[in-house]
Order: structure tokens, then sequence, then C-alpha cells
């Protein structure tokens, strides 16, 4: 029977910088889907619309495109991961708001708070994490 120490990583323990990358590649992807999604098919004056119809400042939306796609690009970099993924958090946490009405299940008709939610989580772990392997700059990761 073999024991591991914290001088003898097992295989799992090795996949750690790969699932951080993963994580990282994954949450930049669609924060930039997100952002792209708003400025190519909704249109920014369209996102702007939709914003002040939920009470918003259509200033906001601005802000949201910005967040989604400089934080998408920027995470897909590894850029100042943590604090990339620590300053999209309120971004996420406002898209809960927005939808905390249409109940749990993004399935819902209008999404549920459910994913925005997990992916507000999921970028406080990215950022005690920090960016893994595959980063633009080891110095600005």
């Amino acid at each position: 029977m073999t024991t591991h120490t914290a001088a003898q990583p097992n295989a799992l323990d090795r996949l750690q910088p790969a699932a951080i990358t993963l994580l990282r590649l994954s949450l930049g992807v669609m924060a930039l889907a997100h952002g792209l999604l708003k400025v190519l098919v909704f249109t920014v004056p369209g996102t702007v619309g939709y914003f002040e119809s939920l009470g918003l400042p259509g200033e906001f939306a601005y802000l949201t495109i910005l967040a989604e796609i400089g934080g998408g690009a920027a995470l897909l970099l590894g850029v100042y991961t943590r604090w990339v993924a620590l300053a999209m958090i309120p971004t996420l946490l406002g898209a809960t708001w927005v939808h905390s009405g249409n109940g749990w299940m993004f399935s819902n008709e209008g999404g549920g708070w459910e994913f925005p939610l997990f992916w507000a989580i999921a970028l406080l772990a990215q950022t005690g994490l920090g960016g893994g392997r595959l980063v633009l700059s080891r110095r600005f990761a």
C-alpha cells in the first residue's frame, strides 16, 4: 500500500494546474460570448433599452458589455486573472438580481437566477486559484 504525503502528490493533484486553466478559459469564453451577444445580436442600443426597461441606467449596459468583452478577453489571455475575475463578480450578481424574479432555473422564461449566481461563484473560485497555465505572461498573470 502506498501512502501519499504533501511531498508526493498523487496523479490527480498533477491535474490541478490544467483544471485551473480550463476553468479560466471556460469563464473567458462565456464572458466574451455574452458580451458579443449584446453587441452583435441584441445590438448596443437594444441592450441599453433593455437595461433601461429594468429601471437601470443605460450606462450600465455599456459597463456590462465592457466587463464581459474586456474581462472575457483578459481571462482568455490570462492577464491579471485574479483581479479580472474579482472585478467581474458584481456584473454577475447584477445579472442574478435581474433574473431573480424569473425563478431558479435559467431555462425558465426570461432566465432564472441559478446560472448567473453559479457563474459569480465560479469567478470567485478563479480569484482564489489564479491563472493556471497558458497565460500571456507570468508577470501579469
